[in-house]
C-alpha cells in the first residue's frame, strides 16, 4: 500500500512537471500575476516610528506606562545636550546661546514643554522683604531682586541684560543650580562642563485617530505618521543652527524621539543598503560560482526579486507596519529562497550534463526535488512561524513575513523557475570535475575515519556546548544601535557626562483628593527618594518633595536650615506660625496640610506657560510622579532595581498605591518574557518537524535520529556565543525557532539522497553515504555558504538586534553543514540497517 500510495505522489509530481514544461509561457505569466497581485499589498505598508509598537496592548507595563502618561504631562522629548569646547557653561556668551535656544525649543512640532538652566524657575525672597516670595526664570533673577515688581520673563531677556551680569552674580546664579536637586544631574553636571535643553513633546498616537472617520480620520493617519520625522527635521535643523550661532558650542540630541526616529532610519538605511549588496553582489556571484549557468543565475535572482516584494507585499495586505525588525526582511528572504532554486538547478544542469534532453532533465529534476524542498520549506515556514510566541509585536511580524516569502519562494521556484528555465537558453558545461572529487574524497574521509570521527564530532560539540551557561537573559534598549547611530554616541555622551536616557517613573497614588500634601505622605517621598538616591544605578531623582523644601525654605525668609518639609521644619524653628496657639484647635497635621497647599498654589500661580507642576502632579492633588534617572543598566538590573523599591514600598507604605513604569522597565521585562516565550515555541517546533520528518522518512528512527543535527547545531552556535560574547538579548531570543527550521533543510536533503541509495538502489550504508555526498554534498556546501554570507551580510546592520540575529544564524547554520558531513554520517553507518529498509521509497521518489 505504502508503495502504491508513493508511485501515485511521484506520478502526480511527474504530471505537474510535464504541465509546467509544456506549458511554460502559462505558468511563467501566471506566476508573475500572482506575483504582482501579491506585491500590490506594499503600497499599504507604513513606517510606525514610535517605540511601543514593540509592546502587546495588553502588555502590563505598557497599560502602566500608559496611565501615567494620561495622568501627567507626557515624557516624550528631545534633549539638546551642550558642551561648550571652554568648559564653561556660565560664561556670558554660552548662557546667551542656551536662552535664545531655549525660545527656538518652544517652535518644536507639538512642542509642550521646554526646560533648560536659564528658565528654571527659582524662588527666593529679598532682604527688603522676607514675607514675599519671588518666582523667576533663572536669568531674570538679578532683575526681579532689584526691582520686585519687574515683569522680567525669560523670553524677554536680551543679550545686553545678560551681558550685563557681573562675575559675581554669575557665580552666584551658578550656585543656585549646583545646590537645587531638580536640576543637578539632570540639566547641568556638577562640574559645569555641560548642560541641556529639554523639549517635551506630545505628538499625536495611534489612540487619536480612534473615533474618527473619512478625511478627519485620514489627516489624522498622515500626522501619527509624520510626527517624529518632523519634530526630529525640526530638532536638527536647531541643532545646526546653535553650532553656527555658537561655534564654541557642541550639541549632541538625544531622548525619546530621537530613538524613535533611530529605530525608523536605521532600519530603512539597512534595507537601501543591505539589500541591493545580497542582491547585486553576494547571491549572484555565489550562484553562478555554483552552476556555471547565466540563465540559472538570472533566473535564480528573479525568484529572490519576487519572493522579496511578495513577502513585503502580503505584509501589506495583513496589516503589518514597516518596524526595525521588518527592514530586514529582504536580506532574510533573499537569502532563504536561494536554497530551493539551487536544488532544482543543481539537479536540472547534472541531468543536463548526463545527455537527457532539456524538458526531461528538468521534469527530473522537479521529480526528484519537489518533495524534499517542500519538505524544507515547510519546516523553515514553521521555524519561522515560532516567533508568533515571541512577546515583541514586530518579532511576530518579522517571522510571519519571512514566512510569506520562504512559502512564495516554493511556489515560483517549481513553477516561474523551471518555466523561465525552459524559456531561456541553457548552456551546460563539461562536469566539473573539482567538485566531484571533492565531494568524492570527503565521503571518503568521512567513511573511513567515521569510528574517529564519532567520539571526536561528539566531545568537541560538548565541549563548546559547555559555554551555553555562560550567556546572560539581558538586554539594554540603547545598545540596540551600533556606535556609527548618532542617537547612541550622543545617549552614551550623556549617561557618562550628564543623565541617563534610563528612566523609571512611579505614580504613587494616595487615593484621596490633595492627599500629596499630607505630613505623612511627604514624609514617604522624601525617604524613598533618599533610598533611591543610595542606589548605584541612580543618577538623579526628581522628586514633589524638593519642590516643597524649596518652597518652605523661600517662604521662611530663604533660611539655609529651613530647607526640608514643613513639618520636619518645626525642629529648626521654621513655620513656627504653625505651633502658635489655635482658637479652633485645629490639628497640627491639618495645618501642615492646609499650609502645603497655600505653598503649592502660590507657586503655580506665579509660573509661566508650560513651566508648571503638570509633570509632577495630577489635577485633584491625590497623586505624584517621581522620575529616577539611571545609568545605562542591563534589563536585568532594571527588574532588579524595581524590586528593591517595590519591596521598600511594600515594607514602608503598604497603604499606597503604586504604578511604576517607563521605557526601560518595558524593555526590561519583555525582553525577559520574550526569551522564554521562545523557548516554549522552539521545542513545539522541534516536536512539529521531527513528527513530519518522521512520516515523510517513513523511518520513526531516522526521525528520532534527526533530532541530533538539528539540536547541536544551535547548541554549539549559543556556546560558541557564550565563549565571545556572552550577552543574549531580544534580537538572540528568536534565533532558536528561526534556525531550527532552517538547519532542517541540510538534514533533509543528505537524508533523502541518502534513503534514496538504499530503497531505490539498493546500496548499503556505506555506499549510500557516498552517494549522498556525490549527488548533494555540493549543493549544500554552496547553498549554506549563500545562507551564510548572506546572514553575515545582515550582520553587517547598524541595528544591533538585526546584526546579532544575523551572525548567530551564520554561526548555526555553519555548525550544522560541519555536523552533517562530519557527525550524521557515522551515525548513519553506526546502526543497522532495517530488513525492511527497501519496502518504501524516500520522499515520494521512484526508481
Amino acid at each position: 500500500m505504502a508503495q502504491a500510495d508513493n508511485n501515485q505522489a511521484t506520478n502526480r509530481t511527474v504530471r505537474f512537471a510535464r504541465f509546467v514544461v509544456n506549458n511554460k509561457w502559462l505558468v511563467l505569466i501566471l506566476s508573475l500575476l500572482l506575483s504582482f497581485l501579491a506585491a500590490f499589498g506594499g503600497k499599504l505598508l507604513e513606517i510606525k516610528t514610535d517605540y511601543r509598537v514593540f509592546f502587546s496592548e495588553d502588555n502590563p507595563q505598557m497599560l502602566a506606562f500608559e496611565d501615567i502618561q494620561d495622568t501627567y504631562d507626557k515624557a516624550d522629548n528631545v534633549m539638546f545636550v551642550l558642551t561648550p569646547k571652554d568648559g564653561k557653561v556660565f560664561s556670558k556668551q554660552t548662557l546667551k546661546t542656551i536662552q535664545w535656544a531655549t525660545e527656538e525649543g518652544w517652535k518644536t512640532p507639538y512642542v509642550t514643554r521646554v526646560d533648560s538652566i536659564t528658565n528654571y524657575q527659582h524662588t527666593w525672597v529679598t532682604p527688603q522683604d522676607e514675607d514675599y516670595m519671588l518666582v523667576g526664570a533663572l536669568l531674570c533673577i538679578p532683575d526681579k531682586t532689584v526691582d520686585m515688581d519687574s515683569e522680567c520673563e525669560h523670553e524677554g531677556v536680551t543679550p545686553e541684560m545678560i551681558d550685563a551680569l557681573s562675575e559675581q552674580q554669575l557665580e552666584e546664579l551658578s550656585q543656585i543650580l549646583l545646590n537645587e536637586p531638580q536640576i543637578i544631574n539632570r540639566m547641568i553636571n556638577p562640574e559645569k562642563t555641560v548642560t541641556a535643553i529639554n523639549v517635551t513633546v506630545q505628538p499625536p498616537s495611534d489612540p487619536d485617530v480612534e473615533g474618527l472617520e473619512g478625511e478627519a480620520k485620514a489627516e489624522m493617519q498622515r500626522k501619527v505618521m509624520s510626527a517624529v520625522p518632523e519634530i526630529t527635521v525640526f530638532a536638527r535643523d536647531l541643532k545646526q543652527r546653535i553650532m553656527e550661532r555658537d561655534p564654541n558650542i557642541e550639541v549632541r540630541m538625544t531622548g525619546v524621539i530621537m530613538m524613535n526616529n533611530a529605530f525608523s532610519e536605521t532600519g530603512m538605511n539597512d534595507m537601501l543598503t543591505l539589500t541591493p549588496l545580497m542582491l547585486f553582489l553576494v547571491i549572484p556571484l555565489a550562484l553562478f560560482f555554483m552552476l556555471r549557468s547565466i540563465s540559472g543565475t538570472f533566473s535564480s535572482v528573479l525568484v529572490i526579486v519576487f519572493s522579496i516584494v511578495a513577502a513585503m507585499g502580503g505584509a501589506g495586505w495583513v496589516g503589518i507596519y514597516l518596524t526595525g525588525p521588518i527592514f530586514s526582511v529582504p536580506t532574510i528572504v533573499a537569502t532563504m529562497a536561494v536554497a530551493d532554486s539551487v536544488h532544482l538547478l543543481v539537479t536540472f544542469l547534472q541531468n543536463k550534463r548526463r545527455g537527457m534532453a532539456k524538458d526531461d532533465a528538468m521534469v527530473e529534476a522537479i521529480r526528484i526535488n519537489m518533495m524534499p524542498i517542500f519538505l524544507t520549506s515547510i519546516t523553515t515556514i514553521i521555524g519561522f512561524m515560532t516567533m508568533n510566541f515571541s512577546e515583541v509585536p514586530p518579532l511576530r511580524d518579522l517571522g510571519n513575513t519571512v514566512a510569506i516569502g520562504v512559502g512564495w519562494a516554493f511556489f515560483l521556484s517549481v513553477t516561474f523557475l523551471p518555466a523561465l528555465m525552459m524559456i531561456l537558453p541553457v548552456k551546460t558545461a563539461a562536469k566539473e570535475k573539482g567538485e566531484s572529487q571533492a565531494m568524492n574524497k570527503l565521503a571518503d574521509f568521512v567513511i573511513t575515519k567515521r569510528k574517529a570521527l564519532l567520539p571526536v564530532m561528539t566531545i568537541l560539540s560538548i565541549a563548546i556546548i559547555a559555554f551555553l551557561p555562560n550567556n546572560e537573559l539581558n538586554d539594554e534598549f540603547v545598545k540596540y544601535f551600533d556606535e556609527t547611530i548618532d542617537f547612541r554616541v550622543d545617549s552614551d555622551y550623556t549617561a557618562d557626562n550628564l543623565t541617563g536616557l534610563y528612566v523609571m517613573l512611579y505614580s504613587i497614588k494616595t487615593g484621596q483628593q490633595d492627599g500629596i500634601h499630607e505630613s505623612s505622605f511627604l514624609d514617604i517621598i522624601e525617604n524613598f527618594a533618599a533610598f533611591a538616591k543610595q542606589q548605584p544605578e541612580v543618577l538623579h531623582v526628581q522628586s514633589y518633595g524638593d519642590v516643597m523644601k524649596r518652597l518652605n525654605k523661600s517662604m521662611n525668609g530663604d533660611k539655609p536650615y529651613c530647607y526640608s518639609l514643613p513639618k520636619q521644619s518645626l525642629q529648626q524653628n521654621c513655620n513656627a506660625v504653625l505651633l502658635e496657639p489655635d482658637e479652633e484647635n485645629i490639628e497640627l497635621d491639618t495645618r501642615v496640610r492646609e499650609l502645603t497647599a497655600q505653598y503649592t498654589l502660590m507657586y503655580e500661580t506665579s509660573l509661566p506657560r508650560g513651566m508648571d507642576l503638570n509633570n509632577q502632579l495630577n489635577g485633584d492633588k491625590s497623586s505624584t510622579r517621581m522620575q529616577l534617572s539611571l545609568k545605562n543598566v542591563s534589563s536585568i538590573e532594571v527588574i532588579a532595581l524595581e524590586d528593591k523599591f517595590a519591596n521598600w514600598f511594600k515594607q514602608n507604605a503598604p497603604q499606597l498605591e503604586i504604578s511604576a513604569s517607563s521605557p526601560a522597565i518595558m524593555f526590561s521585562h519583555v525582553g525577559q518574557r520574550n526569551i522564554y516565550s521562545m523557548i516554549q515555541g522552539t521545542l513545539l517546533a522541534l516536536v512539529l518537524i521531527s513528527i513530519i520528518l518522521g512520516v515523510a522518512l517513513r523511518s520513526v528512527k531516522l526521525g528520532i535520529l534527526s533530532l541530533i543535527p538539528n539540536i547541536i547545531p544551535m547548541a554549539v552556535a549559543f556556546g560558541i556565543w557564550g565563549i565571545f560574547k556572552g550577552q543574549v538579548g531580544m534580537g538572540l531570543s528568536v534565533v532558536m525557532g528561526m534556525t531550527l527550521g532552517i538547519v532542517v533543510d541540510d538534514t533533509v536533503h543528505f537524508l533523502s539522497k541518502y534513503l534514496r541509495a538504499r530503497r531505490e538502489k539498493g546500496m548499503d550504508q556505506t555506499q549510500a553515504v557516498r552517494y549522498a555526498f556525490q549527488t548533494v554534498g555540493m549543493a549544500l556546501t554552496v547553498t549554506t555558504i549563500v545562507l551564510v554570507l548572506g546572514f553575515l551580510v545582515l550582520g553587517m546592520s547598524h541595528y544591533v538586534m538585526n546584526a546579532e540575529m544575523g551572525i548567530m544564524t551564520a554561526i548555526t547554520l555553519a555548525a550544522a553543514l560541519i555536523i552533517d558531513f562530519l557527525l550524521l554520517p557515522p551515525l548513519l553507518m553506526l546502526f543497522k540497517p532495517s530488513k525492511q529498509v527497501a519496502k518504501t521509497q524516500p520522499l515520494g521518489e521512484n526508481a
